[in-house]
């Protein structure tokens, strides 16, 4: 073993989509505040638990958002009287519960929506009130024995199962209401409330106070998490699909216009909440391009990271197997002709994480992971070399037992306390003087197979991106009329810009969840329906129907993208 420490990263991405309908301000799915409740939440606090470890955290600037409009909620519902937006949040301290039979068993499918094993079976008394439920929902036409008080318990125990276990561990009135275990009452809803306005309202501060004292190093994805290389070409699916069906017509119309709206609305609303620029760029879903890169360079991120697969791609058709092949090719920065660095993550030791090591106990996980560094370490030391580990910052953790709690813990102090791994960020890497090659051809794709495939080429895929290119030309035929006012301008663009984000295309196709696919495709078209109503325009009759194949209406215990386990 050499001197030199092999540099370790750990880049942790966090994003969801927008879920607030933007013209009446309701919120249709929760997963935003509760993401940021339970893991946000605990990833800033593992950090703040060892100030020697050091990480890369990405944001989707449409998240920041949605979190501080969430702590602004809470913060005018408690002080000023005014409304919760998000059904969930308001039925949980809502004095009168609803009377309508379906309304209430909505609130109960709500409320199992969350990890069976890891939550509902930790505690009794929520795995005893969702028994229950499940009883009335299988047995039971005639439901009116759902009395408030069930659905009130029911509420409270969905929202302490989704608190953070560091919340969990150290906050004595979570403690004092696991402990009790039934008959909340409305007091007791509110303190819960008042716990979940002050985590929503911290969350964001902890991880500005953790880059101003060098742990984190801050970063960013385009402002709605767009795929940028399909928006300015639809054509680069092709270089790693050659056959793949592209919608017709094959172009986004203003693609590049609308990428750098994202980046530049992206890097404005970062600053706002961070106070400095981001170091560096997760492009969505590490999706990249030639194009894509050369965009993130004038715009003056220092680096960009994508999916080994890309790399492993990109070598190939540039230098030869041989090439593609090399074990240490992950281990350098690479340079497509500017300034930019681009990293790519090593898919098997990110993947250990995110797939497999939910179900190891955390000792030999962590054991497992470290050991498998070390061999890198010992092949490939040296010399100035860096390990990307990229993966969610939270879908993992629920698969876990306590939420990751053990696992990162132990993962965090091992590691910082190393004698030849160094935990360390893309920026201290590339000042350190990383080892670094010129990529002489980039093959566009994503960190998911190296293709795009999971946003494009299906035939729903393809109705969504038809879809949305007509919504656009809608757009700008109205900009180029001048029939938008400034205000009603920059209404549009906003509202454009989440009918472009990534996630929607995610879930189109018959081999998705047919309740996950239903839920983000009614999603997608709200949002094109407000982008038309913003435009002053009735929307395409088409909007009011579902077009995908297999989705019907969300059903109790259905996965989501982001509530399961996936990168």
């Amino acid at each position: 073993m050499t001197d030199r420490r092999l540099r370790v990263v750990l880049c942790w991405h966090m994003h969801q989509p927008q879920y607030c309908d933007l013209i009446s301000g309701q919120y249709r799915l929760p997963w935003t505040y509760l993401h940021a409740l339970k893991d946000y939440v605990d990833m800033a606090a593992h950090l703040e638990a060892v100030p020697a470890a050091r990480a890369v955290i990405n944001f989707a600037p449409v998240l920041l958002e949605q979190i501080d409009d969430y702590a602004s909620q809470v913060r005018g519902y408690l002080g000023e009287h005014q409304p919760l937006r998000d059904p969930l949040l308001a039925a949980l301290v809502a004095p009168v519960l609803p009377g309508h039979l379906e309304e209430r068993m909505e609130l109960v499918n709500a409320c199992l929506r969350v990890n069976h094993q890891r939550v509902i079976e930790r505690f009794p008394a929520y795995r005893r009130l969702a028994e229950l439920a499940r009883h009335y929902q299988r047995h039971c036409e005639d439901r009116i024995y759902l009395n408030d008080q069930f659905i009130i318990d029911l509420l409270f125990w969905y929202h302490l199962g989704w608190l953070g276990e560091t919340v969990r561990r150290n906050d004595l009135r979570v403690q004092r209401w696991q402990e009790q275990g039934n008959g909340f009452d409305l007091h007791e809803r509110r303190e819960l409330l008042v716990l979940m306005g002050e985590l929503l309202a911290g969350v964001l501060p902890r991880y500005a106070r953790l880059a101003k004292a060098g742990q984190v190093e801050l970063a960013m994805s385009p402002y709605a998490h767009p795929i940028m290389p399909l928006m300015l070409d639809l054509g680069s699916a092709r270089e790693a699909m050659p056959g793949v069906e592209l919608p017709e017509p094959a172009v986004y119309p203003g693609g590049e216009e609308r990428v750098r709206w994202h980046l530049e609305e992206g890097i404005r609303v970062f600053e706002q909440y961070f106070g400095q620029k981001p170091a560096g760029c997760w492009p969505s879903e590490g999706s990249v391009s030639a194009a894509t890169l050369g965009l993130l360079d004038d715009y003056g991120f220092r680096w960009a990271a994508s999916g080994e697969t890309v790399l492993r791609n990109s070598l190939g058709a540039s230098e030869g197997e041989a090439a593609m092949a090399a074990p240490d090719a992950v281990l350098r920065g690479y340079d497509v002709g500017g300034e930019l660095l681009c990293f790519f993550r090593d898919d098997r030791l990110s993947d250990e994480i995110g797939f497999n090591y939910s179900t190891w106990h955390a000792d030999d996980a962590v054991a497992n992971f470290i050991h498998q560094l070390e061999r890198v370490a010992a092949a490939h030391g040296g010399r100035e070399r860096v390990l990307p580990i990229i993966l969610d910052g939270e879908n993992a953790w629920e698969h876990y037992p306590e939420n990751g709690y053990y696992f990162l813990r132990s993962l965090y102090e091992r590691l910082a306390a190393h004698p030849h791994l160094e935990l360390s960020t893309f920026g201290e890497a590339i000042e350190a003087g990383v080892e670094s090659a010129s990529l002489s051809a980039l093959v566009s794709g994503s960190w998911v197979y190296g293709t795009f495939s999971t946003w494009i080429g299906d035939p729903d895929k393809t109705r969504g991106w038809e879809m949305l290119i007509e919504a656009k030309r809608a757009f700008d035929q109205a900009c180029s009329e001048g029939r938008l006012d400034e205000e009603q301008l920059l209404a549009a663009q906003l509202q454009l810009s989440v009918c472009e984000g990534s996630d929607w295309f995610w879930w189109f196709g018959d081999y998705n969840p047919e309740d996950s696919v239903s839920d983000f495709e009614q999603l997608y078209r709200m949002h094109l329906s407000n982008l038309y109503q913003l435009l002053d325009l009735e929307p395409p009759e088409y909007l009011a129907h579902s077009f995908t194949h297999g989705s019907g209406d969300p059903e109790l215990g259905g996965t989501m993208r982001h509530g399961q386990l996936r990168d």
